[in-house]
């Protein structure tokens, strides 16, 4: 028997990580020049030709991560990045009232009334966090938002405060705000493409829930009713969180009065307006 041994899973090519750093200890530079190593030459992997390439480094990544940590089913949690917890949205009233301006009033007002909004989309984060604490892996739902404030941080909120691992998948904007203090931070990603992080949203989603939101909530609400009815996607439960709001934004009879649906489209959908039915909507519909 030889006198030492090789491990079967050592690595036989050089970890490109390492070869980095050696340049770096050895006092060469990564100065933009052709011979920097091509994935480590940001102006290269930006250049317009090379856009197939950040593609694909956004599928992957965060699909790696989830998968090393666990996460196989998520229920996705949509809407506005605006909205504001009750105590958030009760001092902006104050303070807009102080100001004397009718303007920043109104909209302070706005968030006011919207404020259970947020704390109904904790509550929702809470329950799928509790239901999944000491399942099997294969069994649990994670909580996956934007990432963003409002909505998304409620939802991240509640499964933080119970305990829960949650995912957040933000994408970088010119306005943009770090991702919220909630999401879990191994499982905090940011995105530069839409369709990407869209993608990603549906690839492990088992259900969607969607708050009352503006042009992005609406842009991502329909993604997926449009990938169900096509059957581009399997059936998953899409629960409208908030009757009124979405029947007053939204006559979805038209539709079909004007035959561009089918009756039976409006079944891809279902009503909730207090975190209680919304997760039993899901139950019923996994039978769990």
């Amino acid at each position: 028997m030889p006198s030492s041994t090789r491990n079967i899973h050592d690595r036989r090519l050089a970890d490109a990580w390492a070869t980095l750093k050696a340049h770096s200890d050895a006092g060469l530079p990564l100065d933009p020049d052709a011979s920097r190593l091509a994935f480590a030459d940001p102006e290269f992997l930006l250049r317009r030709e090379t856009r197939g390439i950040r593609f694909q480094l956004e599928l992957l990544k965060p699909d790696l991560e989830q998968q090393a940590h666990g996460i196989e089913n998520t229920i996705v949690v949509f809407g506005s990045a605006r909205f504001r917890s009750a105590d958030d949205a009760a001092a902006l009233v104050a303070e807009a009232e102080a100001s004397g301006d009718e303007a920043l009033v109104f909209r302070a007002r706005a968030l006011a009334r919207n404020a259970h909004y947020y704390e109904k989309a904790r509550a929702f984060g809470s329950l799928v966090a509790k239901y999944s604490a000491g399942k099997d892996p294969r069994d649990m739902l994670f909580i996956c938002t934007g990432g963003g404030p409002g909505i998304m941080q409620a939802a991240n909120r509640g499964a933080h405060e119970a305990d829960g691992v949650s995912v957040g998948l933000a994408i970088a904007l010119p306005m943009e705000e770090a991702a919220n203090p909630y999401v879990t931070p191994e499982l905090s990603f940011k995105f530069h493409y839409f369709a990407l992080r869209k993608m990603h949203f549906m690839m492990r989603a088992k259900a969607l829930v969607a708050f009352p939101g503006g042009f992005g909530t609406l842009d991502e609400l329909f993604e997926v009713i449009t990938l169900v009815q096509t059957r581009k996607a399997k059936q998953v439960p899409i629960v409208l969180f908030g009757t009124d709001y979405w029947k007053r934004l939204i006559n979805f009879d038209v539709l079909i009065e004007e035959g561009v649906i089918s009756p039976a489209d409006l079944d891809l959908f279902q009503y909730a307006d207090d975190a209680e039915t919304a997760w039993e909507l899901i139950r019923t519909f996994y039978r769990i």
